[in-house]
């Protein structure tokens, strides 16, 4: 049999192959961009929304990974409420812990009236209360009665934030349930005769200021028990005493405290911050 044969020129030609179109590596970019974003939003979007993030890979770059410190050094949310405050607040204070006020009606049905968050000068808790407390460990001052009974006494620059909850309260029930409760703890602590430093108080509450629901009141003790009020940033008014100081700090870290779980996170934070 006689073999066949062809000449090169008779071979038929495959086409080139064409380089990548322009489209096709725009599309493969964006479509890695987004890819990118998304994840970006979803880590963001856990974060806003208070549940941790999630881990990143081994191969991931520093900054991709969060480490939030123990205690309230990132912030705090109320967990109840979904209310938010900040790590840092009035004058540098530093966060300690937060809580909730609820009141009853008619001692059937529960009602959250506003979130709060105590605050307080770490350098100040350091200079007035480590040397009493520096032999104790941190698991001794979480138990130590008299660890918060000192910082309500010493001159200590402290606040607590309020962030009001229920979106129906009037700043007539705000007056009237601090006349209440704060006009207890000055019976208790100072007796009977504080009728005009209770009123000199609660008049600072005047019916001209509105309380949407969001609205922030600080109640801050400044250097040398100086009280100082102020409703959504706007300073209304101050007075010097320090019974009036203790009593309303009190309310929120004293014996019988609105919030018991927030009391001792607060108290555990103070044992932390006086060991670190």
């Amino acid at each position: 049999m006689v073999p066949l044969r062809f000449s090169p020129s008779t071979l038929p030609r495959l086409p080139a192959p064409r380089p990548p179109h322009h489209a096709a590596i725009a599309a493969t970019v964006a479509a890695a961009a987004a890819a990118a974003a998304a994840a970006a939003s979803l880590t963001l979007t856990a974060k806003s929304a208070g549940r941790p993030l999630p881990h990143p890979a081994p191969s991931a770059p520093l900054w991709a990974s969060l480490s939030l410190a123990s205690g309230a050094a990132a912030g705090s949310v109320e967990p109840r409420t979904g209310a938010a405050f900040p790590a840092e607040a009035a004058g540098g204070r530093r966060l300690l812990g937060v809580g909730l006020r609820k009141t009853s009606v008619l001692g059937l049905k529960s009602i959250d009236v506003y979130a709060f968050g105590v605050y307080a000068d770490g350098n100040d808790l350091k200079q007035q209360l480590k040397e009493k407390y520096h032999k104790f460990s941190v698991s001794e001052l979480k138990e130590n009665s008299e660890l918060i009974n000192d910082a309500l006494e010493r001159d200590i620059r402290m606040a607590v934030r309020l962030q009001i909850v229920y979106g129906r309260l009037s700043i007539r029930s705000v007056r009237s349930a601090f006349e209440k409760s704060v006009g207890s703890r000055l019976q208790k602590f100072g007796g009977q005769d504080n009728k005009e430093l209770l009123q000199s108080f609660v008049s600072l509450f005047k019916d001209e200021y509105k309380l949407p629901k969001g609205s922030v009141i600080e109640l801050s003790r400044e250097s040398s028990n100086v009280l100082k009020i102020s409703i959504e940033g706007e300073e209304v008014g101050s007075i010097q005493s320090n019974l009036l100081c203790r009593s309303i700090l009190d309310l929120y870290v004293g014996d019988d405290p609105f919030d018991k779980n927030a009391k001792d996170s607060i108290q555990e934070n103070i044992a932390s911050l006086l060991k670190s």
